[in-house]
C-alpha cells in the first residue's frame, strides 16, 4: 500500500476510536448521546477540547489513559484487517463490526454492564450481518442458541453463587455472568450463526478461564487476594468471536 493509503487508514482508525471513546464516555452516564460530560468535575467538554485531546477547561483535568489505548488499539485493528483482509468479511463490514465490539469491551471492562441500547443496536446489526453471512434459517438459529446457551450458564451461575453463599453464611454481591452477557451471546449468535456461536462460546470459556487464572496469579503475586473478584466477560466473547470471523 502507498503513503497515502495507509495515512487515511490511520485516520479511520482515529475516527474508529473517537466513536468508541464518545460512546463509552457518555453512554454509561446519561443512557443517550449527549455533550461529553468532564468526569472529574460534571461540566460539558467543549467539543473542540475534547476532539483535540486537550485538558477540560473547567478543572484542567485530562484526558484518560483508555482514551490513548483506545486510539492505539483502533488504529493497529484498522491497519491489521486492510493488510491482512478476513475471509468472509470484506474492510468496511470488518472495521464497523470492530468499532461495535469496542463500544461493549470498553464499558464492559469500566463498568461491568452491557447496556440495553447497544444490545438492541448489536440485534440489529447482528441480523444483517447474520443474513449476509448465512442467511436467515443459520442466523436466527445462531442467535436463539447463542441467548439461550448463555442463559442457562447465567441461571447456573446464580444457584452456585446462592448455594455458596448459604455454606458460607455470607452474601455474595458478584456473579460470574451479568444479563448483559446473555444479551450480547444472542448478538454473536446472529453473527456467527449456527453451529458458529457454538465454537464462539467455548472459545470464550476458555479464554475466560485463562484470563482468570492470569488474574488469580497476579493477586497472588501482589498478595492482594480476593475472594468472587468480578471480572468482565464481554471481552472474551470478542475476542473468541473476532478470532472466528477475522481468519486471513
Amino acid at each position: 500500500m502507498n503513503m497515502p493509503t495507509v495515512i487515511g487508514l490511520i485516520i479511520l482508525g482515529w475516527l474508529s476510536g473517537t466513536i468508541v471513546n464518545y460512546l463509552a464516555d457518555v453512554l454509561p452516564y446519561t443512557r443517550r448521546f449527549s455533550w461529553p460530560p468532564c468526569l472529574a468535575c460534571g461540566a460539558g467538554w467543549p467539543w473542540q477540547y475534547y476532539l483535540l485531546m486537550r485538558a477540560c477547561p473547567a478543572c484542567k483535568q485530562r484526558r484518560s489513559l483508555r482514551t490513548w489505548t483506545v486510539y492505539i488499539f483502533a488504529i493497529a485493528a484498522t491497519l491489521a484487517i486492510a493488510f491482512f483482509p478476513a475471509q468472509r468479511l470484506n474492510f468496511w463490514a470488518g472495521w464497523l463490526l470492530l468499532t461495535y465490539f469496542g463500544v461493549v469491551g470498553v464499558i464492559d471492562i469500566e463498568h461491568r454492564l452491557i447496556l440495553h441500547p447497544v444490545s438492541l443496536f448489536g440485534v440489529g446489526l447482528g441480523a444483517v450481518y447474520g443474513l449476509w453471512l448465512h442467511g436467515w434459517q443459520t442466523t436466527l438459529l445462531g442467535g436463539a442458541a447463542g441467548f439461550l446457551i448463555m442463559l442457562i450458564l447465567y441461571w447456573l451461575g446464580g444457584l452456585f453463587a446462592k448455594g455458596l453463599a448459604k455454606m458460607r453464611g455470607q452474601q455474595i454481591d458478584e456473579v460470574a455472568l451479568g444479563f448483559g452477557d446473555v444479551n450480547f451471546s444472542g448478538v454473536l449468535g446472529l453473527i456467527l450463526g449456527w453451529p458458529g456461536i457454538t465454537a464462539g462460546l467455548l472459545g470464550a470459556i476458555l479464554l475466560g478461564g485463562l484470563g482468570s487464572l492470569l488474574v488469580l496469579l497476579s493477586m497472588l503475586f501482589t498478595r492482594r487476594y480476593q475472594a468472587f473478584v468480578a471480572i468482565p466477560y464481554a471481552p472474551f466473547l470478542i475476542l473468541s468471536a473476532v478470532l472466528l470471523l477475522f481468519r486471513p
